[in-house]
């Protein structure tokens, strides 16, 4: 210990004596005071004075122990008087308000700068190298002014300073703090260029040119300032905090490495699912082939014929089955079912038509009574309503931050192109490289846009008499002070105005600085209110807040801004989202503003659109042009209705025997059920939607006519048997078909009904209203039209006219048959017998499920989402917007993350996890969006956010001018304030220089966020964090919060759905950090497009919820209504979800993607399925042939003819006029799905199930062909039957 001691002596003594030959360059000053005036306006010169340090008067020991603690020293002898610190106070606020977050680039900064202006060692690094005479009153003071001087650094000094400064940020504006201090972009600053500009006359921050010389070695007789310095990871004060990860490297942790995408699933090199699907199908196929040939020699060596007799002496057929012996228990429960809906239809079918005009009364009495509740409809047409679920996680998160900081303002927005301009070239004076400019900012071309956008900003709208500008309706942040409407702008550098934008300072030989300068600096610098060139003009917005390139401009390089070949105005209008006759004020100027802008012309400008009110406006222009073809298509489908169902087989009794009244009077019931359903709901206060009105009408108007064409042509095919009355035969006619038609109805009414549980309220809606619509067709269908049915068969019986009842026509010729349907007979002679045979059943199951297997293997590859383009008509103005969108834009939407209320922020351990400066946790909420922004690509997070409690306690810090009192009345003094009475809110002192806690806190916040920024303090919260921060109990206590920044630019449904999952993975990540015990609030991320994405986030999750949710209806409905058949219902089930899978594969196909249109479609596809489905299948139940091809052959031939003609020829009559809309949304959605479905159903329903009944199809039952054996026996129908 000693002897360390003695060595420290000697070194001491050593430096000593090397000092003491040259004591006056030791403690020498090369100024002194300040005397004359600088060419740069408010600046004044040092003086020359080459003396000893002189000891600083009292007043000032407190500014140097502030400002220079490391000359605090003794007698405080420096070389500079109390003026100059004064003055060196003023020109370092700005740099104090972005550097001091970083407590070690501050102290190295301030070092400098202390060095220079105080040292009392100034001779050794400092070199006077011009001067000029001074003349002043007193002899005391010197004769000369310093005008230029040399400034000796360190590299290493130099260096140190850069590195401990280089990543610091500037919460507000999104930048590197440097990008403000630098005169260069920030990846093009470094040490040496970075001091040369600060010391630089020319940045209007300087009274004149000092010119750094930077060498860790002694220059002629100059020693280098090479202080000591603070690296970003050291604190400066041993009670400090080293800077925060945000704005330092080296104090985090390993940067984060986004997780590799998962590899994709392959096989052999190919497409794992396609692998196993061709291999599940070729082993099938073999399985399949060896089935039917060992079937095939076994038939052959023991089997005379398939169609053999059952009690063939020969031989036996391995389809039959025995009717002989005693029916199960099942057998006669389902008989009995049977027969009890029998006798019901039945006797119903025959009151109906002994009392038809009672029935009829009735019906329509329910009708009007149902529709009568139509003066209570509502219509969404508010896109958060119609695809939103009010209790969504994101319609919550949406409502919460609407009701702490109001809505998201209304968006007007214009992208405009030069495409006549070209590139051209701009040269820096003095030197520089040539910088290209885009041609948008062309001087004549921004003059252009200058005028177009003040003819928008004086554009007048006229709401009830009263005239709407947009300065009545705009976003004003700083209003009352400040009136500015918020404008995002290119031309807000230049403050909207065409003066400043002409400025420029140059003479006959050079241009000096024009606006070429003026935007190199803003977009660096975009929250200066100085751009330190020799123009000196503010970069800052009228309005108050920056103006962010990646916002202004478009279709630039990297962040090369002046590449840009495009300009992004941007008018934010508030959203009254509360005060409709505000609202419609904003809507009614957003019309003139698209007129203005629609008939705005300029070849020089080409210019593409929006605003907030065009997607609902074109959307509605849309449907009402639209509602030409669907009428077009459902009068096609009314004509053919009408003509197909007669029967006519003489011309001369066509007349007669057309049945167009009936058709007409089965349409408008079909009708009468959709206006019913909608009239039940509006008297319980639901609303409906588009997508009702559109999709239930073709829904019901299938079931509704296939259930015509099957009660119709039964009828048609029927023989009244001898005795029989008409009430009597449409009372059997009715107990044979009434309860498949039964069947099929409330499968499809319960499974809509269930489909309701769908937490998509598109889904939902819909599911409601189809499942009523079809109930009430269903009761219409066996009650009005049975009797409307009868009346009919009595004018055509008197051989009146169709339509003109009361005038008799032609009599038919006696002996005539009754004419047979040629679609039936096509059915039962040749289609069913051919499809039966023993070749072609195979290669309909192998076909089929070759379909299948394609389906399954890219059922997975449908794409999620919805284009919203593909929601706009074909000549919409919104299409052209959205390419420029997808073309030119750089930076998504932007995206709050919101701290709920409940936060503590007064506290140290509240502030440290939500802050990023100094002190701050490193997993603090600023600093992990601050790293998610670090990987963009992964997060699609754009940008650091910005921070309210950063800004904050930069702005409070008691060496900072921006928090000031009047010290005898305690209110807040604006930094523009020149008063002696105003002072620091906080004392200097090592209490007053932390971070504000408890009531401190809160006693200055108001004062923050009512701060406007000026030139003397650009951190005032007013305009960026006015709404960011909810103060309660009169601003006793902080509730909620935002912290803002922006996604990336996202271009299609995949980007908004990822961004939106990654931004709550974070959010969530911060509330986990959180570690509060008995924590009742969260963290959450908000953007204005997540309430219309989220539902995407489970869409795959309720598309197979909802699908799976309905064939469960299906099946147990079936089951039971088939008299407990469970295969039967199986078979069925396995046919509809069949179709359902393969309609993925159209999807694929048709790049179609799933999303709430096509949810709806799918489940309308299930409805419709039945309807293809069950009636065959329950044809083949009750059947009683001898074996299974023949009852498949028979249920075939039966009911094939009606479903194909009831369904399959009417839709494709009203499909086909559906490919002629202008609306995208409609051939895509609408036209490609429904031929899909109706196309897969035919195929499915007439082809595929009646194959796979004949092959497994459930044994007869015994039970039920011995009760319709009993039933017939004796009668004429014995004959029919055998027959």
């Amino acid at each position: 210990m000693f002897a360390w001691k003695d060595q420290s002596l000697i070194s001491l003594f050593f430096l000593t004596a090397l000092c003491f030959p040259q004591q006056v360059s030791c403690q020498h000053c090369v100024w002194y005071g300040e005397c004359g005036k600088s060419s740069i306006e408010g600046k004044r010169l040092n003086c020359a004075y080459s003396g000893p340090p002189i000891s600083l008067p009292e007043e000032g020991h407190a500014l140097l122990q502030q400002l220079c603690p490391s000359l605090s020293y003794g007698n405080n002898t420096v070389c500079c008087d109390v003026q100059q610190l004064n003055t060196l106070n003023s020109n370092l606020q700005l740099p104090l308000q972005f550097l001091s977050r970083c407590p070690s680039c501050f102290y190295n900064f301030m070092t400098m700068f202390c060095e220079l202006t105080c040292s009392p060692r100034q001779s050794e690094f400092l070199n006077v190298t011009n001067t000029e005479p001074y003349v002043d009153p007193s002899p005391q003071r010197a004769n000369e002014s310093i005008v230029a001087m040399e400034y000796y650094i360190g590299e290493r000094f130099a260096n140190a300073m850069y590195n401990a400064c280089m990543n610091v940020e500037a919460p507000s504006s999104n930048v590197k703090a440097l990008a403000l201090l630098c005169g260069k972009d920030v990846k093009d600053c470094n040490a040496t260029n970075w001091i040369q500009y600060m010391f630089n006359k020319d940045n209007g921050q300087v009274p004149f040119t000092i010119t750094p010389i930077f060498s860790d070695d002694p220059v002629t007789s100059m020693l280098p300032m090479n202080n000591d310095t603070k690296s970003c990871n050291e604190s400066v004060e041993d009670d400090g905090a080293p800077c925060s990860c945000q704005d330092c490297a080296l104090t985090c942790g390993p940067v984060p490495q986004p997780p590799s995408l998962p590899p994709p699933w392959r096989i052999f090199g190919l497409d794992a699912m396609a692998v196993i699907m061709w291999i599940v199908y070729v082993v099938f196929l073999l399985l399949f082939s060896a089935v039917i040939i060992g079937s095939w020699c076994y038939r052959k060596k023991n089997i005379v014929s398939e169609y053999a007799p059952i009690d063939s002496n020969l031989a036996y057929s391995v389809n039959s089955t025995p009717i002989a012996g005693e029916p199960s228990c099942c057998d006669r429960l389902g008989e009995r079912l049977e027969n009890f809906l029998r006798i019901g239809f039945t006797k119903w079918g025959s009151f109906c038509v002994r009392k038809p005009w009672i029935v009829i009364f009735f019906s329509v009495l329910l009708i009007v009574i149902c529709c009568f509740g139509l003066k209570y409809m509502k219509i969404i047409t508010d896109p958060v309503e119609l695809w939103s679920d009010p209790h969504s996680q994101a319609r919550q998160e949406k409502e919460y931050f609407d009701s702490h900081f109001g809505p998201f303002f209304r968006t007007e927005q214009l992208i405009i192109t030069a495409p006549n301009s070209s590139v051209h070239i701009y040269s820096p004076y003095p030197s520089g490289s040539d910088v290209p400019f885009g041609p948008p900012l062309a001087f004549d071309m921004l003059t252009q846009v200058l005028e177009l956008q003040d003819g928008i900003e004086n554009l007048k709208a006229y709401y009830n008499n009263e005239t709407v500008m947009l300065k009545d309706i705009c976003l004003a942040p700083l209003a009352p002070y400040n009136n500015n409407c918020t404008i995002f702008s290119v031309l807000n550098y230049f403050q909207n105005s065409f003066s400043v934008l002409n400025h420029s300072i140059q003479d006959d030989f050079y241009v000096y600085a024009d606006y070429h300068t003026h935007f190199l600096y803003c977009v660096r610098s975009p929250a200066s209110l100085n751009d330190t060139s020799v123009l000196h003009d503010p970069c800052l917005g009228t309005f108050g807040g920056p103006i962010f390139p990646w916002l202004v401009l478009g279709g630039y390089d990297d962040e090369n801004y002046n590449n840009a070949t495009a300009l992004v105005v941007t008018f934010p209008v508030i959203n009254f989202s509360n005060d409709t006759e505000k609202l419609n004020r904003a809507k009614a100027w957003e019309l003139e503003f698209i007129k203005f802008v629609e008939n705005y012309s300029n070849p020089n400008l080409s210019i593409s659109f929006s605003a907030e009110r065009s997607i609902e406006d074109e959307i509605n222009r849309e449907s009402k042009s639209d509602v030409t073809t669907v009428v077009i298509s459902y009068a096609l489908m009314f004509v053919y209705i009408s003509l197909a169902l007669g029967q006519i087989g003489d011309c001369s009794r066509i007349l007669v025997d057309s049945k167009v009244s009936l058709g007409v009077a089965g349409i408008l019931i079909v009708l009468s059920s959709v206006a019913c359903s909608l009239g039940i709901f509006s008297y319980a206060g639901v609303s409906l939607t588009l997508i009702v009105i559109e999709v239930i009408p073709f829904l019901v108007l299938a079931v509704g006519v296939d259930n015509i064409y099957i009660i119709v042509q039964r009828y048609q095919r029927d023989e009244r048997l001898h005795d029989e009355t008409l009430d009597q035969q449409i009372g059997r006619i009715l107990g044979d078909v009434a309860p498949s038609i039964f069947l099929s109805a409330f499968a499809e009414t319960v499974a809509f009904f269930l489909g309701a549980l769908s937490s998509m309220p598109a889904v939902r809606t819909f599911s409601l209203f189809a499942g009523m619509a079809v109930f009430i067709d269903f009761l219409l269908q066996i009650t009005c039209f049975v009797s409307l049915l009868s009346l009919d068969i009595r004018r055509q019986e008197k051989n009146r006219l169709d339509i003109l009842c009361c005038v008799p026509g032609c009599n038919r010729n006696r002996g005539t048959d009754k004419p047979k349907s040629w679609l039936f007979i096509f059915f039962k002679k040749f289609y069913a017998p051919v499809l039966m045979k023993d070749w072609i059943r195979p290669i309909v199951v192998s076909v089929f499920v070759g379909i299948l297997s394609f389906s399954i293997a890219v059922v997975n590859k449908v794409e999620i989402g919805l284009d919203q383009s593909l929601s706009m008509p074909d000549d919409s103005y919104m299409l052209d917007y959205f390419g420029s969108l997808s073309k030119y834009l750089h930076t998504g939407p932007p995206v709050y993350f919101v701290v709920e209320e409940g936060h503590n922020y007064t506290t140290k351990e509240g502030q440290a996890m939500v802050c990023g400066g100094a002190g701050c946790n490193n997993n603090s909420l600023v600093q992990e969006i601050y790293t998610a922004a670090g990987i963009s690509n992964y997060t699609k997070i754009g940008y650091a956010p910005s921070s309210w409690i950063d800004d904050y306690f930069d702005w409070v810090k008691p060496q900072s001018t921006c928090c000031r009192l009047y010290n005898d009345t305690e209110q807040f003094c604006n930094a523009s304030v020149v008063n002696p009475s105003c002072m620091s809110c906080r004392p200097y002192t090592p209490e007053g220089k932390r971070k504000p806690v408890g009531e401190d806190f809160m006693k200055y916040l108001p004062m923050f966020l009512s701060d406007n920024p000026n030139p003397k303090c650009g951190k005032g919260g007013h305009a960026a964090y006015s709404s960011a921060v909810d103060l309660l109990d009169q601003n006793t206590d902080v509730g909620a919060t935002y912290f803002m920044t922006y996604h990336t630019i996202l271009k299609n449904s995949t980007d908004f759905i990822d961004a939106m999952r990654k931004a709550r993975m974070i959010a969530q990540n911060i509330t986990d950090n959180m570690d509060i015990p008995e924590k009742k609030y969260k963290v959450f991320p908000y953007s204005i497009f997540y309430v219309f994405y989220e539902q995407y986030l489970t869409i795959v999750d309720d598309t197979i919820f909802n699908l799976c949710v309905s064939l469960a209806a299906v099946f147990i409905v079936t089951v039971i209504l088939l008299g407990f058949e469970f295969w039967s219902a199986v078979l069925m089930c396995i046919t509809i979800s069949m179709i359902l899978v393969n309609m993925f594969g159209v999807m694929w196909l048709w790049n179609i993607s799933l999303n709430a249109v096509s949810l709806v479609n799918l489940v309308m596809c299930c409805g419709i399925s039945v309807e293809f489905c069950s009636h065959v299948t329950r044809a083949f139940s009750v059947s009683t042939r001898g074996n299974r091809v023949q009852r498949a052959e028979d249920a075939l031939a039966h009911m094939g003819s009606s479903v194909f003609s009831g369904i399959t020829l009417t839709k494709f009559v009203g499909i086909g006029v559906l490919g002629l809309s202008k609306s995208q949304i409609f051939k895509i959605f609408y036209f490609r799905m429904y031929l899909a479905m109706v196309l897969l159903g035919a195929a499915h329903g007439l082809i595929f199930l009646p194959v796979l009944l004949s092959y497994l199809g459930p044994q007869v039952n015994k039970a039920k062909v011995q009760a319709a054996l009993q039933r017939v026996r004796g009668t004429e129908q014995e004959r029919l039957f055998n027959h």
